[in-house]
């Protein structure tokens, strides 16, 4: 094991885990920046958590087969090479085996390299976040640990709760920005933008969803997906969307999760690919709001990861079969069909 790099074993019997339910959540920092590693030390301790590691990046490579997984693991890598990609892998299917929590900050460039090796435990990924984005992050880990003290095993939840969590943790981020603009630490962009506290609830019913029908003779027929709109006309609807920011507020209609899906309906009329970069940009808001969206849309069964076969360190965002069936219909119901422009 790499020096200065403590392993914590865990032990499985019912003293032990007792024990553990009632300490506070162990959380895992590596980070390059001193200042950041200190900063990230002090929110973690102000959230009535325990800092069992604060390291370097260059710890996270070493000797990975024998990296404890924590409750909640914190990284910051604005900059990755192969080797620190590598080691954010393994740390990736340790913490989706043994239940850890994990919260990876980096920047645009670095972003789909990140993405892409970070396929397994539903990882948070910031933006080049502000402080206010961290803890915002810090508390999202801590909900899905259970709530402090309670061990290190994932709650489960349903599509509501995801949604209700997103909601919840997009006003505290809101406040977070507020509060940190007003202390004057917010950097020169917001630390990433304005939160919007804005839901899109969706819902697939069988007989909507392009599933079967009742015929007359109360049989069952399998019904027929209208085609996809022109993607020029979809793409025209996107860019009217975005032209609405030049005469109003631009966060008073920002909807991330219809922008997002009008851009990958567009691409899979295209037969195109959509990177998370892409569709990030696509979506309207910050990057970091926009990777939350990914994950709650990806949740909800309406997109899918598309991991890239040339280059495995890199993936794609996809609609799936049953959200582009929505999205067909939706636009036959409007009365938008494949050649209307």
């Amino acid at each position: 094991m790499g020096q200065g790099v403590t392993r914590f074993d865990y032990d499985d019997s019912t003293a032990a885990r007792s024990d553990r339910a009632r300490a506070p959540l162990a959380v895992a920092i590596f980070a390059d920046q001193p200042f950041l590693r200190a900063e990230l030390a002090d929110d973690v301790t102000a959230a009535g958590l325990r800092v069992a590691r604060s390291h370097t990046l260059a710890a996270l490579l070493d000797d990975p087969d024998e990296r404890a997984v924590d409750d909640l693991v914190l990284v910051d890598c604005p900059v990755v090479d192969a080797a620190e990609l590598a080691a954010l892998s393994q740390l990736d299917m340790r913490a989706a085996r043994g239940g850890a929590q994990v919260v990876v900050s980096t920047s645009l460039d670095s972003l789909e390299a990140v993405f892409g090796c970070l396929d397994q435990s539903q990882p948070d990924i910031l933006v080049a976040p502000s402080r206010a984005d961290r803890m915002i992050a810090l508390g999202r880990g801590l909900a899905r640990c259970g709530l402090a003290g309670r061990g290190n095993r994932v709650c489960e939840l349903d599509d509501e709760d995801r949604l209700t969590l997103l909601r919840l943790t997009e006003q505290v981020s809101e406040i977070a920005r507020t509060l940190a603009r007003l202390s004057g630490e917010d950097d020169a962009d917001g630390g990433g933008g304005t939160v919007e506290d804005k839901v899109s609830a969706f819902r697939f019913d069988t007989a909507d969803g392009g599933g079967a029908r009742e015929r007359d003779d109360g049989r069952l027929a399998r019904a027929i997906r209208p085609p996809l709109p022109d993607p020029r006309l979809i793409r025209r609807i996107a860019r009217q969307r975005q032209l609405r920011a030049r005469f109003f507020e631009g966060d008073l209609f920002a909807d991330p999760a219809w922008d997002m899906l009008l851009d990958l309906t567009a691409a899979r009329a295209e037969h195109a690919r959509v990177s998370v970069t892409s569709l990030c940009i696509a979506s309207g808001v910050p990057p970091t709001t926009a990777l939350r969206w990914i994950g709650q849309m990806t949740d909800a069964g309406l997109f899918r990861r598309v991991e890239d076969d040339t280059d495995r360190r890199r993936a794609f965002i996809a609609l799936t079969d049953r959200a582009a069936d929505a999205m067909a219909r939706y636009f036959a119901d409007i009365g938008v069909g494949a050649s209307v422009l």
